[in-house]
């Protein structure tokens, strides 16, 4: 009977194993006005890649965003310089693609004036233009939407700031990955179906 009894909980706990509902790495961002969630493209693999591991090292957590202005984009990571982004860890091969553009809650990868168009691995921002910005499409990296939060970065664009765009009030990040499943998504505004 013991062994019979074990066989069973041991196929139970195998089929729950088989079973378990599949999940997906989600952007979220902490600021003190709020939560912003983001959906990560594979299309978009390195720069997917890249946002996972530094905030897995909580990169981002000493940060804010640096650069932020209403009807264009809040801007967060590691500061541009005039030197460009000296302070990046590294920098990325861009990733376009034509089903990916710069539409409002869009998130890409920050750059300077580099000739490669290689985006710095500590930069993002966040389309806050509700048209979006189609002159930025294909010579920035977009490799995230924002499905949930987008009335957060609406307040932080909203802020006052200094004559480099800089908030007088600094608002800091709390960067991180999260995994929900198809029906967590759902049920914080993500409307894409996923495989």
């Amino acid at each position: 009977m013991a062994k019979i009894l074990s066989g069973l909980f041991f196929s139970i706990i195998l089929i729950s194993a088989i079973y378990k509902d599949k999940t997906y790495a989600v952007g979220q961002i902490n600021t003190p006005k709020g939560e912003i969630l983001f959906w990560l493209y594979d299309e978009t693999p390195n720069h997917k890649a890249s946002f996972i591991k530094l905030a897995g090292e909580h990169y981002w957590d000493t940060l804010t965003f640096n650069r932020v202005i209403n009807n264009f984009v809040a801007q967060g990571g590691c500061p541009d310089t005039p030197a460009g982004f000296s302070g990046s860890p590294y920098l990325l091969k861009p990733e376009f693609r034509k089903e990916i553009r710069h539409v409002y809650g869009a998130v890409g990868a920050g750059r300077d004036n580099n000739p490669e168009m290689l985006s710095a691995g500590c930069q993002f921002y966040i389309v806050q233009n509700k048209k979006g910005l189609a002159r930025l499409d294909d010579k920035f990296t977009v490799f995230g939407q924002v499905f949930k939060g987008m009335d957060v970065v609406d307040a932080i664009v909203a802020v006052k700031t200094d004559t480099t765009d800089t908030p007088l009030s600094p608002i800091k990040l709390k960067v991180k990955v999260i995994q929900l499943t198809a029906k967590e998504l759902k049920e914080k505004g993500f409307d894409k179906k996923v495989d």
